[in-house]
């Protein structure tokens, strides 16, 4: 797996209409993960628009590959503020071949914390059900635990998870094809510390994200050790 920082000039029209429009940026960054004439290959790469008091003047985006792209088929003159460097290889950096039960790593997941109902994905709107929903992916599916909150009950079994969680946004994204509606999703932004329960489950969550709108810039699960 493959990190890439990438940076967008805004005095590119085609870089403001792909920041504008998460489904749009998707389709762009396909371009340099596959030939013209060909589909972009599911689950490819993950990606994630930096925002906030602690991102860059430019807009930065994220993108975690199972392959090197080749920026060059993007296409569009004046589009990236300066050419991508060369990616880091998560693999060697966050020695994920040797993870261990018990290993602590900060974490950034923008995500789409929701629920089921009658065939509809529903956004969860509430705090506490948002931290249920990453406490739950991470015990069940993706080899993590999260630390509880200090309680002053004695009865702690119900006591709250230890993560952050801000930038509560409906993401918007228009397709162009056939008749179908444009794309709404919920998403908010996870920061925290996590420790490893199952260290396969935990590798397959980084490489294959946490649940849906991974279109939309969702679900790609950040870690850096933590100290």
């Amino acid at each position: 797996m493959f990190l890439h920082r990438i940076y967008l000039d805004l005095r590119c029209k085609e870089a403001r209409r792909d920041l504008a429009d998460p489904y749009e940026l998707h389709s762009t960054l396909c371009r340099a993960f596959t030939e013209a004439d060909k589909k972009c290959p599911q689950g490819e790469f993950l990606w994630r628009l930096e925002s906030g008091s602690d991102a860059p003047a430019e807009p930065c985006v994220l993108v975690q590959s199972r392959s090197i792209p080749d920026w060059s088929r993007i296409g569009v003159k004046g589009w990236f503020r300066e050419f991508p460097e060369p990616p880091i290889d998560l693999e060697i950096k966050l020695k994920l071949n040797s993870l261990t039960i018990g290993q602590h790593f900060r974490f950034r997941l923008r995500a789409n914390p929701c629920v089921t109902k009658n065939g509809k994905r529903l956004g969860l709107l509430q705090l506490i059900d948002q931290e249920k929903w990453i406490e739950r992916k991470g015990l069940e599916q993706c080899g993590f635990a999260l630390p509880k909150l200090a309680s002053f009950f004695e009865d702690n079994t119900q006591s709250r998870v230890d993560v952050m969680i801000t930038q509560q946004q409906m993401l918007h994204g228009q397709r162009h094809s056939g008749i179908e509606k444009g794309i709404h999703v919920f998403s908010v932004l996870y920061d925290g510390v996590l420790k490893v329960t199952d260290p396969e489950k935990f590798h397959s969550a980084i490489e294959n994200g946490l649940g849906h709108g991974k279109t939309m810039g969702l679900g790609m699960l950040s870690v850096a050790p933590a100290r």
